[in-house]
């Protein structure tokens, strides 16, 4: 059985993700400016890229860890049921942290995690995600940070993944089927 065949159009340039994260970045240090030390942590494995694009651009001092949380698998869809695959190594319990998620889309995922971790006392919580798909929201939930909204196109590129498939592209790319046979 072959999978169904696609190309992918570039929905957002990887100079305009650059432009992005610099701003981003810019407003991140002005709430954190001051802080002992910022624990960014990066939800794997979507966000891999941007967290390290991110922390580069931000001039504070940084601690990065990651936790790994499931709601897609190999799909396309998400399951609304949040796992968490891998916790962080570290305590976050009165430390300002930052968590980095790739997209928000059902919001499920972003609003577990962000409960998780609050429940841990960090003394600041915030979050921010590349891309967001607000048609999509199931959750009453939104990001501190957004880099871009976009509609609800099945996207892939800088750490995002179809299948495993294509996190190595430098921008975000919009997934179209081929007709044919699957």
């Amino acid at each position: 059985m072959s999978a169904r065949p696609y190309v992918i159009d570039e929905m957002i340039s990887a100079k305009a993700i650059a432009a992005r994260i610099e701003a981003l970045c810019r407003e991140i240090h002005d709430e954190f400016d001051g802080t002992d030390k910022l624990v960014v942590v990066g939800l794997l494995r979507g966000s891999f890229v941007f967290i390290a694009d991110l922390v580069r651009e931000l001039d504070l001092p940084i601690e990065v860890d990651f936790l790994e949380a499931s709601s897609y698998g190999d799909g396309m869809e998400s399951s609304r049921e949040v796992r968490i695959l891998k916790d962080l190594r570290g305590a976050i319990e009165g430390r300002d942290v930052l968590v980095v998620e790739d997209i928000v889309d059902t919001g499920h995922t972003l609003n577990h995690v962000t409960r998780l971790l609050a429940s841990r006392n960090p003394a600041r919580l915030k979050s921010i995600a590349l891309l967001d798909k607000p048609s999509r929201r199931e959750v009453d939930f939104k990001a501190d940070w957004t880099g871009f909204e976009i509609p609800d196109e099945f996207v892939v590129g800088y750490g995002i993944d179809f299948a495993q498939r294509n996190r190595n592209l430098p921008f975000i790319g919009k997934v179209r089927f081929i007709d044919g046979p699957a």
